[in-house]
Protein backbone atom coordinates (compact mmCIF):
# COMPACT_ATOMS: atom_id res chain seq x y z
CA UNK A 1 0.00 0.00 0.00
CA UNK A 2 1.82 3.24 -1.12
CA UNK A 3 0.38 6.08 1.61
CA UNK A 4 2.03 9.61 2.02
CA UNK A 5 3.82 9.44 5.62
CA UNK A 6 2.79 12.43 7.64
CA UNK A 7 5.81 12.92 10.03
CA UNK A 8 4.45 16.98 10.78
CA UNK A 9 5.45 17.75 14.43
CA UNK A 10 7.30 14.42 14.62
CA UNK A 11 10.63 13.62 16.42
CA UNK A 12 12.92 11.96 13.64
CA UNK A 13 16.46 10.20 15.01
CA UNK A 14 19.28 9.74 11.83
CA UNK A 15 22.14 7.30 12.70
CA UNK A 16 25.11 8.45 10.72
CA UNK A 17 26.20 11.65 8.95
CA UNK A 18 27.07 10.43 5.58
CA UNK A 19 25.83 10.83 1.93
CA UNK A 20 23.45 8.37 2.80
CA UNK A 21 21.85 10.06 6.30
CA UNK A 22 21.83 13.14 3.83
CA UNK A 23 19.95 12.06 1.19
CA UNK A 24 17.32 10.43 3.80
CA UNK A 25 17.30 14.32 5.00
CA UNK A 26 16.50 16.12 2.06
CA UNK A 27 14.28 14.01 1.23
CA UNK A 28 12.25 14.89 4.59
CA UNK A 29 12.36 19.03 3.46
CA UNK A 30 9.19 20.37 4.29
CA UNK A 31 7.83 17.92 6.55
CA UNK A 32 8.03 20.25 9.48
CA UNK A 33 9.35 17.49 11.90
CA UNK A 34 12.18 17.83 13.96
CA UNK A 35 15.75 16.09 12.79
CA UNK A 36 18.63 14.85 14.70
CA UNK A 37 21.14 13.43 13.55
CA UNK A 38 23.76 11.24 15.64
CA UNK A 39 26.92 10.73 14.26
CA UNK A 40 30.52 11.45 15.13
CA UNK A 41 31.39 12.62 11.72
CA UNK A 42 28.87 14.75 9.21
CA UNK A 43 28.60 15.70 5.69
CA UNK A 44 29.86 19.07 4.97
CA UNK A 45 26.11 19.56 3.91
CA UNK A 46 24.57 18.12 7.10
CA UNK A 47 27.38 20.42 8.98
CA UNK A 48 25.42 23.49 7.01
CA UNK A 49 22.24 22.23 8.20
CA UNK A 50 23.39 22.62 11.50
CA UNK A 51 24.62 26.05 11.53
CA UNK A 52 21.79 27.12 9.62
CA UNK A 53 19.48 25.55 12.51
CA UNK A 54 17.63 22.82 9.90
CA UNK A 55 18.49 20.11 11.82
CA UNK A 56 19.75 19.19 15.50
CA UNK A 57 23.46 17.28 15.61
CA UNK A 58 24.54 14.98 18.48
CA UNK A 59 28.22 14.36 17.88
CA UNK A 60 29.28 11.26 18.66
CA UNK A 61 30.07 7.76 18.03
CA UNK A 62 27.15 5.63 18.58
CA UNK A 63 27.61 3.10 21.28
CA UNK A 64 24.50 2.32 22.88
CA UNK A 65 21.23 2.88 22.32
CA UNK A 66 20.39 5.58 24.92
CA UNK A 67 19.27 8.05 22.46
CA UNK A 68 15.63 6.20 22.04
CA UNK A 69 15.29 7.45 25.98
CA UNK A 70 16.34 10.66 25.28
CA UNK A 71 14.81 11.54 22.01
CA UNK A 72 12.08 9.58 22.32
CA UNK A 73 11.67 9.24 18.54
CA UNK A 74 8.33 8.49 16.41
CA UNK A 75 11.02 7.33 13.24
CA UNK A 76 14.66 6.07 13.23
CA UNK A 77 16.59 6.28 10.29
CA UNK A 78 19.53 3.81 10.39
CA UNK A 79 22.64 5.33 7.78
CA UNK A 80 25.61 4.46 9.59
CA UNK A 81 28.39 2.37 7.85
CA UNK A 82 28.14 -0.42 9.96
CA UNK A 83 25.95 -3.07 9.13
CA UNK A 84 25.63 -4.92 12.53
CA UNK A 85 24.79 -1.39 14.29
CA UNK A 86 22.06 -0.52 11.69
CA UNK A 87 20.22 -4.53 12.22
CA UNK A 88 20.94 -3.67 15.95
CA UNK A 89 19.21 -0.02 15.93
CA UNK A 90 16.44 -1.83 13.82
CA UNK A 91 15.60 -5.02 15.77
CA UNK A 92 15.53 -2.51 19.34
CA UNK A 93 13.36 -0.09 17.40
CA UNK A 94 10.94 -2.80 16.46
CA UNK A 95 10.91 -3.88 19.86
CA UNK A 96 10.19 -0.18 21.43
CA UNK A 97 7.51 0.03 18.67
CA UNK A 98 9.41 2.81 16.77
CA UNK A 99 8.89 3.26 12.90
CA UNK A 100 12.32 2.48 11.77
CA UNK A 101 13.80 2.55 8.31
CA UNK A 102 17.53 1.20 7.44
CA UNK A 103 19.24 2.17 4.68
CA UNK A 104 21.06 -0.60 3.41
CA UNK A 105 18.39 -3.43 3.81
CA UNK A 106 14.95 -1.63 3.18
CA UNK A 107 13.15 -4.79 2.98
CA UNK A 108 13.76 -5.29 6.85
CA UNK A 109 12.43 -1.30 7.18
CA UNK A 110 8.64 -0.54 8.08
CA UNK A 111 8.32 1.86 4.87
CA UNK A 112 9.44 2.36 1.62
CA UNK A 113 11.48 5.36 0.01
CA UNK A 114 9.74 6.18 -3.27
CA UNK A 115 11.46 7.63 -6.28
CA UNK A 116 9.79 10.89 -6.33
CA UNK A 117 9.78 13.76 -8.72
CA UNK A 118 8.31 17.52 -7.20
CA UNK A 119 6.82 20.08 -9.29
CA UNK A 120 7.06 23.48 -8.10
CA UNK A 121 6.32 22.10 -4.61
CA UNK A 122 3.22 21.56 -5.39
CA UNK A 123 2.91 17.67 -7.31
CA UNK A 124 4.25 14.78 -6.41
CA UNK A 125 4.90 11.74 -8.40
CA UNK A 126 5.95 8.96 -7.44
CA UNK A 127 7.57 5.79 -8.71
CA UNK A 128 7.83 2.28 -7.04
CA UNK A 129 9.15 -1.29 -8.15
CA UNK A 130 7.50 -2.60 -5.08
CA UNK A 131 11.26 -2.99 -4.26
CA UNK A 132 11.46 -5.21 -6.96
CA UNK A 133 14.16 -2.87 -9.07
CA UNK A 134 15.28 0.60 -7.39
CA UNK A 135 17.61 1.10 -10.34
CA UNK A 136 14.52 1.00 -12.91
CA UNK A 137 12.41 3.57 -10.62
CA UNK A 138 15.67 5.84 -10.90
CA UNK A 139 15.40 5.47 -14.64
CA UNK A 140 11.61 5.91 -15.07
CA UNK A 141 11.79 8.55 -12.07
CA UNK A 142 13.96 10.59 -14.63
CA UNK A 143 12.44 9.71 -18.09
CA UNK A 144 9.33 11.44 -16.75
CA UNK A 145 10.92 14.40 -15.47
CA UNK A 146 12.26 15.29 -18.60
CA UNK A 147 8.85 14.82 -20.05
CA UNK A 148 7.23 16.75 -17.12
CA UNK A 149 5.59 19.05 -18.79
CA UNK A 150 3.58 17.05 -21.30
CA UNK A 151 2.07 15.63 -18.27
CA UNK A 152 1.76 18.52 -15.90
CA UNK A 153 0.59 22.27 -17.24
CA UNK A 154 1.56 25.44 -15.28
CA UNK A 155 -2.38 25.76 -15.85
CA UNK A 156 -2.80 22.84 -13.79
CA UNK A 157 -0.21 23.85 -11.07
CA UNK A 158 -2.12 26.86 -11.02
CA UNK A 159 -5.39 25.58 -10.19
CA UNK A 160 -4.38 23.34 -7.17
CA UNK A 161 -3.30 26.59 -5.68
CA UNK A 162 -6.74 27.87 -6.64
CA UNK A 163 -8.65 24.98 -5.05
CA UNK A 164 -6.57 24.98 -2.31
CA UNK A 165 -7.79 28.13 -1.16
CA UNK A 166 -11.32 27.40 -2.24
CA UNK A 167 -11.08 24.24 -0.11
CA UNK A 168 -9.74 25.79 2.76
CA UNK A 169 -12.53 28.67 2.67
CA UNK A 170 -15.28 25.87 1.70
CA UNK A 171 -14.55 24.03 4.98
CA UNK A 172 -15.86 27.17 7.03
CA UNK A 173 -18.85 27.60 5.06
CA UNK A 174 -20.00 24.10 4.09
CA UNK A 175 -20.13 21.33 6.26
CA UNK A 176 -21.37 18.77 4.00
CA UNK A 177 -18.18 16.95 2.63
CA UNK A 178 -20.83 16.00 -0.32
CA UNK A 179 -21.42 19.45 -1.05
CA UNK A 180 -17.60 20.73 -0.35
CA UNK A 181 -16.88 17.91 -3.50
CA UNK A 182 -19.37 19.31 -5.32
CA UNK A 183 -18.33 23.31 -5.31
CA UNK A 184 -14.55 22.28 -5.48
CA UNK A 185 -15.94 20.03 -8.77
CA UNK A 186 -17.23 23.40 -10.33
CA UNK A 187 -14.23 25.43 -9.61
CA UNK A 188 -12.20 23.06 -11.04
CA UNK A 189 -14.57 23.13 -14.55
CA UNK A 190 -15.31 26.65 -14.11
CA UNK A 191 -14.71 28.18 -17.94
CA UNK A 192 -14.17 31.42 -16.06
CA UNK A 193 -11.26 30.88 -13.93
CA UNK A 194 -9.52 28.12 -16.80
CA UNK A 195 -9.54 31.80 -18.81
CA UNK A 196 -7.88 33.52 -16.37
CA UNK A 197 -5.64 31.08 -15.25
CA UNK A 198 -4.50 30.60 -19.32
CA UNK A 199 -4.06 34.93 -18.94
CA UNK A 200 -1.73 35.12 -15.70
CA UNK A 201 -3.84 36.46 -14.07
CA UNK A 202 -4.00 33.89 -10.64
CA UNK A 203 -5.54 36.84 -8.26
CA UNK A 204 -8.27 37.62 -10.63
CA UNK A 205 -9.38 33.37 -10.76
CA UNK A 206 -8.91 33.35 -6.79
CA UNK A 207 -11.50 35.88 -6.13
CA UNK A 208 -13.45 33.99 -8.90
CA UNK A 209 -13.40 31.21 -6.85
CA UNK A 210 -14.37 33.12 -3.39
CA UNK A 211 -17.15 34.57 -5.33
CA UNK A 212 -18.81 31.40 -6.56
CA UNK A 213 -18.27 30.48 -3.05
CA UNK A 214 -20.47 33.50 -1.55
CA UNK A 215 -23.10 32.42 -4.13
CA UNK A 216 -23.28 28.71 -3.68
CA UNK A 217 -26.70 28.11 -3.40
Amino acid sequence: MIVNLNLHGKNVVVAGGGNEALKRIEMMKGEQCKITVISETTSPRIDRMVENGKINLERQKIQDLGFFTRYKPDLVITATDDGKLNQRITTYARKKHVMVYSSDSPESSDYANLAVIDVEGTVQIAVFTGGKSPAMAKKLKAQIRRNIKGIVSSEDISLIKIQEVARRLAKEKIHSQKDRKAFLTDVMGDKRIKQLIKDGMLKKAENRAIAMLRDWR
